[in-house]
């Protein structure tokens, strides 16, 4: 291996890789290129065929690329990096603790002269821990990482809406729905119903490949009639998850909570559409009847 620094970029090389053999991978190649610099772990690298190209994947194979005997490739450092399980529970786990503050009522938080009270059932801090529960023993998380300066924005966001709505949900001039119980109740049927769903989809998801396996293969319904949505939808995970915001928004009748759905309604629509693109590009024999994420609409 031989390494030529691009002086127009500090943290830019041109790789020379010989004396490889044609079946090492990319990941492989990271590898070597560790030893050399310790400082660059396989995570933090990012190797492409042209400077301009896309970052080649760990399982490329040497002998597929359009290469010689002597391979070139362009590095780049793609600074600290953090693993998806890690920005999962971090996400989770803040909004947790930050309802729970507001819910117990600190004195820092709330005048002193109000007593405990509860209002509405709200489940916030249940969102957050079902969500660090699935990404704990659910989802099959892959090895992929993030830019570490990420999980400062994504926290960010997430932790600050969890305390605009709590601080609202639990304020203790809080005032209860319209139509009082009846619209907590229905609000609460729409949130557990959707949530059985979702996690019904998270495990039908889980059970398409086995652990380790990156090989893809079109989501369809099974036995569980949570998962039959999955004829109408490409990212049914998504529907039920925007039904439990609903439902939540119900549930509380709170602008915070109406503002966040709304967001959340938009950010799940770019994804679902994006990974149903993705469902149409890669199986030809993909079904034609699915939407991204609200049936015959969207």
């Amino acid at each position: 291996m031989k390494i030529s620094k691009d002086k127009k970029k500090k943290q830019s090389f041109l790789i020379f890789i010989f004396q490889v053999e044609p079946t090492a991978t990319i990941l492989d190649i990271k590898s070597l290129f560790h030893k050399s610099y310790p400082k660059w772990y396989p995570a933090r690298q990012s190797l492409r065929l042209d400077a301009k190209a896309k970052s080649l994947r760990d399982e490329d194979i040497l002998q597929t690329l359009p290469v010689g005997t002597t391979a070139s490739f362009y590095f780049s450092d793609l600074g600290p990096q953090v693993t998806w399980g890690t920005v999962f529970l971090t996400e989770c786990a803040g909004p947790l603790i930050i309802y729970l503050m507001f819910y117990f009522r600190l004195p820092f938080i709330y005048p002193p002269k109000y007593d405990f009270t509860s209002t509405c059932l709200c489940f916030q801090g249940s969102v957050a821990m079902l969500l660090i529960l699935e990404t704990l023993f659910v989802h099959r998380i892959s090895h992929g990482t993030m830019p570490l300066r990420n999980i400062f924005k994504n926290c960010g966001y997430y932790w600050c809406s969890a305390a605009w709505m709590a601080y609202y949900i639990n304020h203790p001039l809080y005032t209860t729905p319209y139509y009082g119980q009846q619209q907590v109740n229905t609000g609460l049927y729409i949130f557990l119903f959707c949530q059985v769903g979702n996690f019904s989809i998270h495990i039908a998801l889980r059970n398409l490949k086995s652990a380790g396996s990156k090989t893809k293969k079109i989501p369809y319904p099974t036995k569980n009639p949570f998962t039959w949505i999955f004829w109408l939808v490409s990212c049914p995970n998504y529907t039920y998850e925007l039904g439990s915001w609903i439902g939540f928004t119900v549930m509380t009748q709170c602008v915070p909570v109406a503002f966040f759905t709304l967001v959340a309604f938009i950010q799940m629509t770019v994804w679902a559409k994006g990974k149903h693109r993705s469902y149409l590009k890669e199986f030809r024999d993909y079904p034609t009847l699915r939407s991204s994420i609200l049936p015959f609409i969207l």
